[in-house]
């Protein structure tokens, strides 16, 4: 078989050969005598090729089974160059054309990559809308609240200090509750070879996720003389004891346990990535698992530990559902809540003033951050070897007594808290003890079936959460397609663009909405102030961040071989998009979804500043409620929040063989 292809070309016929043969000789004979007319040329151009495909050579070349050509002449041989079209080669062959892109979605402008001229302005525009523009009015006005005077008083005033005071020292404490639990976590679940390890992850995850007013709402249930759990228990303090949260150091207490979960992902995204045989290296040399620690996990780990603590102490300040369920009846404020005390009260300089108090928040959240980058410097760290092989420990007999030790933490700052919840949800009024007899589902009727409040609550929640989760794919399926795909300082500035609103605090980012969208919209006259709309906005700009990050990773690890096959076929870029992406990063993007859906649902301090009748969402209703002394509809519809929490996470840890890997935050 004469082929240069390979296997499974079939043999040329005898006759076929002679043909070709009696071809050669003819062509030569009129190569010789100089003769290159018309029919000659097409001749060659049909049958070199045949030639060619068969594992003969072109003319001027060897010719079947290794026989010596007829020469062609010189100058005939430039002559016939000279007579072939552009396209044709001197061979016979025509040359390969340039496919150019067919389709619905062809763009003569597209870039080198197949990326249409179009994309990189709309996904700038649609950035510079949702993440620069209100920082930019917010900038604005807290400038022109300076300099006017009339926002500037708000500085000197005794509560301002106070708050600022208070604001400091709770983010401080808390910081310091989440590193320590944080930390115990992560290094026992990255490095030991403890069980459960994925059950144990998963609920140390929750306090997250659930909204913090109900986190403060469930402590507040949980201890006191009026706990209905501990009655039932007869562990209830005395009547007439103080409530120990309702205090500064309370308010600490439970900024650390909703933020340990931060620390809990910085730390273990660390420890992951530090090699194993460095660690066995150091305990095959006799240095004992304190020295490993001490001399090399522990440095290693350093960068996480100041990542972790300044995301915490960040998140501590602007924190809203703990100072406010704990810090108003107390008479305790902070900056956020003197920011809602401020915008509830209106008057004609309250814009100036929460323009001022939210730059003063933005610049304690600044420092927190260069803080951290201060420290990192001189931290940078190359590591060699095999990550994540294996446990660095094995704890023998003390694997018991960890074990032990992570489950207790968990009973007391998850299932106590959880339980205290539903104990209150179920007894009629504050304060009485869950019996068999006092046992009641009122609550749960009321909230469901006749409190208007509440059913408002679950419709706007459901929409703006469902809204939110689906329509920022429509910004983040194209912004993750440009940021994989370019590189410099454009899309350094479009990806920086996306993670300032997420790393202010949630008060600041609504109150630049509020100024935003205070006075109507130009050439429409409508404005989105006091409507559900602004909320919606407010969510964009809040949770693009993290809607980006699932369908960034399906985009990086994606082959993009898949996409250059298919525009070298001449699919334009919708194309592309609808027949190619989409189908491998659908599981991406659904979680996705489920993950803004989860946050968004539940969420109360953008909202808290933001709502008006009938824009009510689920974290303004359980704040109502609990405000109003309706403690058992508060709890009762904590649970049910509660409960939509888990099942939602359960539904993402289903679907997890699915999804990319670093999407779900609580898998190692």
């Amino acid at each position: 078989m004469l082929s240069r292809f390979g296997k499974g070309v079939p043999r040329l016929s005898d006759q076929k050969w002679r043909q070709t043969r009696e071809f050669e000789q003819a062509f030569a004979g009129k190569s010789a005598n100089a003769c290159s007319g018309t029919d000659e040329i097409v001749h060659s151009r049909r049958f070199g090729g045949l030639r060619l495909a068969f594992g003969g050579e072109a003319l001027g070349g060897a010719g079947r089974r290794g026989e010596a050509a007829p020469a062609v002449p010189g100058g005939l041989a430039k002559e016939l160059t000279h007579a072939l079209p552009p396209d044709v080669t001197e061979d016979g062959l025509r040359r390969p054309k340039r496919l150019a892109p067919q389709g619905p979605g062809r763009n003569p402008r597209a870039t080198a990559g197949g990326e249409p001229g179009w994309l990189l302005p709309l996904v700038f525009c649609l950035i510079f809308l949702l993440s620069a523009l209100p920082l930019i009015r917010l900038g604005w006005a807290g400038l022109g609240g300076l300099t006017e005077g009339d926002g500037a008083k708000v500085l000197l005033e005794p509560a301002t200090f106070a708050a600022l005071r208070n604001t400091v020292l709770t983010a401080t404490g808390g910081m310091t509750v989440s590193l320590v639990l944080g930390t115990l976590f992560a290094f026992a679940l990255a490095l030991t070879d403890i069980r459960g390890k994925l059950f144990l992850s998963f609920a140390f995850m929750l306090p997250m996720m659930i909204p913090p007013q109900v986190t403060a709402l469930a402590w507040v249930e949980m201890s006191g003389p009026s706990s209905p759990l501990l009655k039932t228990l007869g562990l209830a303090p005395p009547l007439g004891s103080s409530q120990p949260l309702y205090s500064l150091s309370g308010i600490a207490l439970l900024l650390g346990v909703q933020h340990a979960p931060l620390v809990f992902l910085a730390v273990k995204a660390g420890l992951a990535a530090i090699p194993r045989d460095g660690v066995e290296a150091a305990r095959l040399a006799g240095a004992s698992p304190w020295r490993v620690f001490r001399d090399i996990l522990l440095p290693l780990a350093s960068p996480g530990l100041v990542a972790g603590a300044a995301i915490a102490f960040v998140s501590g300040i602007g924190n809203f559902g703990i100072p406010a369920i704990l810090g108003i009846p107390a008479s305790i404020e902070t900056l956020p809540t003197l920011i809602y005390s401020r915008l509830a009260s209106f008057g004609s300089s309250t814009f100036a003033e929460i323009a001022v108090l939210s730059t003063l928040i933005a610049i304690i959240s600044a420092a927190g951050l260069l803080l951290q980058q201060r420290m990192l410097q001189g931290r940078d760290y190359r590591l060699l070897g095999l990550s994540g092989a294996r446990a660095a420990f094995s704890l023998g007999r003390f694997r018991l007594v960890v074990e032990g030790l992570l489950w207790g933490v968990l009973a007391l700052v998850l299932v106590a808290p959880l339980l205290a919840l539903v104990a209150s949800s179920l007894v009629p009024a504050y304060g009485v003890p869950l019996t068999l007899e006092t046992v009641s589902f009122r609550a749960y009727g009321e909230i469901l079936f006749r409190q208007s409040l509440t059913l408002t609550a679950f419709r706007n929640s459901l929409f703006l959460a469902s809204a939110a989760a689906v329509g920022l794919l429509v910004v983040t399926v194209p912004a993750a397609y440009l940021l994989t795909r370019r590189k410099g300082a454009l899309a350094n500035l479009l990806a920086c663009l996306i993670e300032i609103p997420y790393a202010l605090p949630g008060i600041v980012l609504a109150v630049a909405f509020v100024l935003l969208f205070a006075a109507p919209l130009p050439l429409v006259g409508f404005s989105l102030y006091g409507t559900i709309w602004i909320i919606l906005a407010a969510y964009f700009s809040s949770f693009l961040a993290i809607s980006l990050k699932p369908v960034m990773s399906a985009m990086l690890q994606m082959d993009p071989s898949l996409e250059e096959a298919a525009r070298l076929a001449g699919a334009g870029f919708l194309r592309r998009m609808r027949d190619v992406l989409l189908p491998v990063i659908a599981p991406a993007a659904g979680a996705s979804v489920i993950l803004v859906f989860l946050i968004a649902a539940n969420e109360l301090t953008v909202s808290a500043l933001l709502w008006s009748a009938g824009t009510q969402t689920l974290g303004v209703a359980i704040f109502n409620l609990d405000d109003s002394g309706s403690s058992d509809l508060a709890s009762a519809l904590s649970v049910l929040v509660v409960l939509m929490v888990i099942a939602l996470m359960a539904a993402l840890e289903i679907s997890a063989k699915h999804l990319p890997e670093g999407v779900l935050p609580w898998r190692n």
